[in-house]
Order: structure tokens, then C-alpha cells, then sequence
């Protein structure tokens, strides 16, 4: 007796998800009863799990799962296995769904899915619709010349928030999430190094510029409701970049104006909007939008992706490859 060919979808993909997992910030165990009543629902044959390690924090696994002839891959982590997850599957035509389980949960956030619903989460990854989104591809050549190509969903930054982000501790962060930042916040507020730069947007002319923090951003929101690019849209083929140039403590209070008063309370009402029509620009932020940024630094600086350091930058070459991953969504009533 010949089996069932396995039901396949119009693109040839096999009804079937892979579940890539962080054992750390996962408990498999109460998942797969949820995942097991949708697949009969559904009528989809059983997931293909896969957790990742240490060694491999998602990319062999993503691998795995592409070779696999999935329909659907849902990462269930962080945001540094979402992003690593994503940067297999960009271009491949195969849809990238969402069970968050992290401190930021940033690309979920930023596309309004639930952080919360586990039940909800993994019912959109099987029975949901697919939305094209940006990512943003980086190649950062380091101290020693190498040179390192990565993809990103939400942000690349140097400066603060890469200092932040290299002193902050592990251990205190799993067991109290954002609080576990304060510290390291404090530590690299005092770090007095500017940022010295070259850089050229979309192959303009070479500009210089000294700044406290540099962010380019694929999508505009952070934790605590925090607007950081406010313009920034995940799939309008540009990222936006956001400098930080604040002198004493006044530059810090027209940043914090900027960003939480204006950005988050006067933006999301329209009498807001055209009150924010009346105020000035300020020196201490500025805005930028481009397709591709070249930067070459006077030494190598730490630089993150979507929240996770990735070590040291002397230089690096970023660019937006314009809705080439398919994240899944809720389907509309």
C-alpha cells in the first residue's frame, strides 16, 4: 500500500510548519498541546521542531526548515532568534510567523501582533495572511579589516544603545527584563566618546559628523511605547536614521522632549500634529531617510542589531532590501 502524498499549497510548500524554539525563553511543553489542536484543525500534517543552542542560535535550524519544504516557519525567541530566523528565510518566498517570547518582542510590536496570546499567536501562523516587509542588510567590517554580512528587522545602532546593550548583564536581564538596562544605561551615559564619522546616503556626497548615537531603523517603535522614528514604515523601501548630538544636559532635555512628549503624546493626536507644525527643530536630533548608508568611523565602535550586540564596527555598508520577507499576520474577519 502506496502512503498519501502530503497536502501541498499553490507554491509547492508541504502543509506543514517547523516551530524554531529558544529552550531558554520557551517551554515546549505547553506549546505543542495548543499546536497539535490548530494542526487538526487546520488539517495540516504534525510541526517539525527545532530548538536552537548556543552554537546555533536559529540559522541551521531555519536551514533545516526551508529544506524541509515547510509552508511556514514560526520563531518562538527573542528578538535575536526572530532576526537570525529571518535572515535565512529573506527571499525565499516562505513566511516567517511570530510567537513572541522575548524582553522586546520589537518586529512584534512594531506590526501591532499580540505579545501575549499564545493561542492567537500560533493560530495566525497557521491560518493567518502574509504581509511583505523590508529588511535592512548591513555587510560591518571590523578592527581587523573582516568583514561580516548580517540582515536586520528593526534597527542597527552605535553609540548609546550599543554601549547599553554590551554592559548590561544577562543574568539580571532574564530575571528582570527592562530594569536589568538601568544599570548599564548609567555606565554608558559616562562613556564621554563620541561617535567620529564619514558617511554617504544613497551616494551623495561625503559628510562628517561627530554624535553622542547614531540609529537606522527599518521600523519606528520600542518598548514603553517609546516613538523613537516616527516616520519610519516597515515596508516603504527606506529606512529612517535618527542622530543623537545632545551638549549637557539641555541637549538631553530637548531629546527627551522630542521623543516622548512630541513623538509619543503630541503625534498620535491630530490637534497635536498641528501643534507639532509650530515647533522648531533642534540640534541635538536629527532626522534622516535613505535606501543606503556608508559609514567609515575613526575607530571601532560597538554596534547592535534589533536589540543583540554583533560585536565591533570600523566601518559598515547598509542597505534596504525592499519587501523581501513575508511575515505572517492575523487574517482579517
Amino acid at each position: 500500500m502506496t502512503s498519501e502524498a502530503p497536502l501541498r499549497d499553490s507554491s509547492g510548500h508541504e502543509h506543514r510548519a517547523a516551530l524554531i524554539y529558544n529552550p531558554v525563553k520557551v517551554e515546549l511543553d505547553d506549546l505543542k498541546p495548543i499546536v497539535e489542536a490548530i494542526e487538526q484543525e487546520v488539517g495540516w500534517t504534525p510541526t517539525l521542531y527545532l530548538e536552537t543552542t548556543a552554537e546555533d542560535p536559529g540559522a541551521g535550524q531555519a536551514e533545516k526548515a526551508l529544506s524541509a519544504g515547510v509552508a511556514v516557519v514560526i520563531a518562538a525567541g527573542g528578538d535575536g532568534t526572530v532576526r537570525v530566523v529571518a535572515e535565512v528565510l529573506r527571499g525565499s518566498g516562505v513566511p516567517l510567523a511570530l510567537l513572541p517570547s522575548g524582553t522586546g518582542n520589537l518586529l512584534a510590536r512594531n506590526l501591532d501582533l499580540t505579545l501575549d496570546d499564545p493561542e492567537h499567536s500560533l493560530r495566525s501562523a497557521f491560518a493567518g495572511e502574509n504581509r511583505p516587509i523590508d529588511m535592512a542588510v548591513i555587510d560591518i567590517r571590523d578592527g581587523s579589516g573582516a568583514v561580516h554580512r548580517y540582515s536586520y528587522l528593526v534597527m542597527a545602532g552605535l553609540g548609546l544603545d550599543a554601549k547599553m546593550l554590551a554592559h548590561t548583564d544577562e543574568e539580571l536581564k532574564a530575571k528582570a527584563g527592562w530594569l536589568a538596562y538601568v544599570k548599564a544605561i548609567g555606565v554608558a551615559l559616562r562613556d564621554r566618546n563620541r561617535l567620529r564619522m564619514r558617511f554617504k546616503l544613497d551616494g551623495g556626497g561625503t559628510r562628517t559628523l561627530r554624535a553622542h548615537t547614531i540609529m537606522i531603523g527599518n521600523c519606528g517603535s520600542l518598548p514603553a511605547n517609546i516613538l523613537l522614528l516616527p516616520e519610519a514604515a516597515v515596508d516603504d523601501g527606506e529606512f529612517d536614521i535618527v542622530v543623537l548630538r545632545p551638549e549637557g544636559f539641555i541637549g538631553w532635555v530637548q531629546i527627551t522632549v522630542k521623543i516622548f512628549w512630541e513623538n509619543g503624546v503630541l503625534r498620535r493626536m491630530t490637534a497635536g500634529r498641528r501643534l507639532m507644525g509650530a515647533t522648531k527643530e533642534v540640534r541635538a536630533l536629527n532626522y534622516l531617510k535613505g535606501k543606503e548608508l556608508v559609514v567609515s568611523l575613526s575607530r571601532p565602535e560597538q554596534i547592535q542589531l534589533d536589540g543583540d550586540g554583533v560585536g565591533e564596527a570600523r566601518a559598515f555598508r547598509t542597505w534596504i532590501d525592499p519587501r523581501s520577507l513575508l511575515v505572517r499576520i492575523p487574517a482579517e474577519e
